[in-house]
């Protein structure tokens, strides 16, 4: 069965995580991170080097400024309006677009296109792939790349995942968030128009600890039906 998933929740959802955002967060410089651990893991270079970039659920903005401030041609997309309001108002000046919209929506009403489209623990993790992902690679230029990174799935609990906002007491606010193995991710995106999909866990600097999974995948380098 489908997930059910009530937008006007989930903003509601994630209007209440911005706000609840410390302001030194926003506060603090650009950074540019794919895993939940400072100092660990790979940077903006999975990106190769973009033109232009697209981030889906940017959150605070921080890597978009930090594409920013490389040259990149950076716009982001947030259900919160609260966060956008934020990102806006701190990030704004540096060059960084961003507008409040499901991302479903947002990547089927643009014709704009993008080098890059990529995801830290941000839309990938609580959007349908079926949905999405054929979604982003029609809006990736040829040979344009997506990365996005997430939790890996808890062994046996794949597909999406129901997540009740903090606390489980007071007014059902939820969202879904969707996890699979690596080679179903792979998978997905080959089946959604990706010519090249690597999807690997990478372990965390401490034995024990949850791992990031880290998933990238290319559009083929001519749009089908040239020469």
């Amino acid at each position: 069965m489908p997930a059910q998933h009530d937008i006007e929740s989930e903003r509601e959802l994630w209007d209440t995580y911005a706000s609840g955002i410390k302001g030194e967060v926003f506060d603090a410089g650009p950074a540019f991170r794919w895993t939940q651990y400072a100092d660990h893991g790979p940077g903006p270079e999975l990106l190769g080097s973009p033109a232009s970039a697209l981030e889906i659920g940017c959150g605070t903005g921080r890597a978009l400024a930090a594409l920013a401030e490389q040259g990149v041609k950076v716009t982001g997309v947030d259900l919160s309006p609260v966060m956008v309001e934020k990102v806006s108002e701190r990030w704004g000046p540096s060059g960084v677009q961003v507008h409040c919209a499901e991302v479903l929506d947002y990547l089927s009403g643009t014709d704009e296109t993008w080098d890059a489209v990529y995801s830290v623990f941000g839309a990938v993790w609580f959007t349908d792939p079926l949905k999405l992902l054929p979604l982003i690679a029609s809006r990736l230029n040829p040979g344009g790349i997506l990365a996005f990174s997430q939790p890996p799935a808890i062994p046996g609990a794949y597909g999406p995942q129901g997540m009740y906002k903090g606390g489980f007491a007071g007014r059902a606010l939820y969202t879904y968030r969707y996890s699979y193995t690596p080679r179903r991710w792979a998978g997905l995106l080959r089946q959604s128009g990706f010519e090249s999909a690597d999807a690997t866990v990478l372990e965390a600097p401490t034995e024990g600890h949850i791992g990031t999974l880290i998933v990238t995948g290319r559009t083929p380098q001519r749009c089908l039906g040239d020469g």
